[in-house]
């Protein structure tokens, strides 16, 4: 499976999240693409922080509007009914506690549930961007990751080692091996991918993960 599959293959899942009427904030990156994974018969008011609430699908090629962009310029499409707004707006949404679920793509996250997203010490980076309200302002925070980093090395760690976006904010991890959740006592094992096995989520998984009796799978 290359990386392009990996990531639909994580995209796809985290789209099932989601119940008819969530109002639901996508990151820049891997998570824009949960969008197109949404079925026709389930509404879901996709809000970006640049100002837009009914982002829709990405659009086909060469029907791009150069004017309609998400908060990371990626292009987009907007569904009836969709509105615009400032920016003050939008923040006053996310901070009021409005967004259900924010989903957010990252470098690091641990078992705690501190996601680290935004930097790198010595690179520059062009800004945190609305991720730290996000995380504090969403009811529910899933972070989307390859389980991997190009090193081959976990990416869900004991303890992050990089500047924190967000302490004890992450709900839910979901990777292309395994979907994870942050319980009091640590990371929950819910599901694995079908094409890995339980012992491979452990071995790929730095700290330890509590295993129930019943594994669900998804492609």
């Amino acid at each position: 499976m290359d990386k392009k599959q990996k990531r639909e293959r994580i995209q796809k899942r985290i789209a099932k999240e989601f119940k008819d009427g969530d109002y639901v904030n996508l990151g820049i990156g891997l998570p824009t693409g949960v969008a197109d994974f949404i079925p026709d018969e389930v509404t879901i008011h996709f809000q970006s922080e640049n100002g837009i609430m009914g982002v829709g699908p990405k659009p086909a090629a060469g029907e791009e509007i150069p004017d309609l962009i998400n908060a990371g310029g990626g292009p987009i499409t907007a569904k009836d009914g969709a509105s615009y707004f400032d920016s003050v707006t939008s923040f006053s949404i996310i901070r009021g506690g409005h967004i259900d679920f924010t989903v957010l793509g990252t470098l690091q996250v641990d078992a705690q549930g501190n996601v680290a997203n935004w930097s790198i010490p010595g690179k520059i980076v062009p800004g945190i961007g609305g991720a730290m309200d996000l995380v504090s302002g969403a009811k529910q925070v899933i972070v989307a990751t390859l389980h991997l980093d190009k090193y081959g090395k976990s990416k869900i760690l004991k303890k992050c080692t990089l500047p924190l976006t967000g302490k004890g904010v992450v709900n839910l991890i979901v990777t292309d091996m395994a979907v994870i959740k942050v319980v009091d006592e640590g990371l929950k094992l819910i599901d694995i991918a079908e094409d890995t096995t339980v012992e491979k989520v452990i071995e790929a998984t730095e700290p330890q993960l509590i295993i129930p009796d019943k594994v669900g799978i998804f492609s």
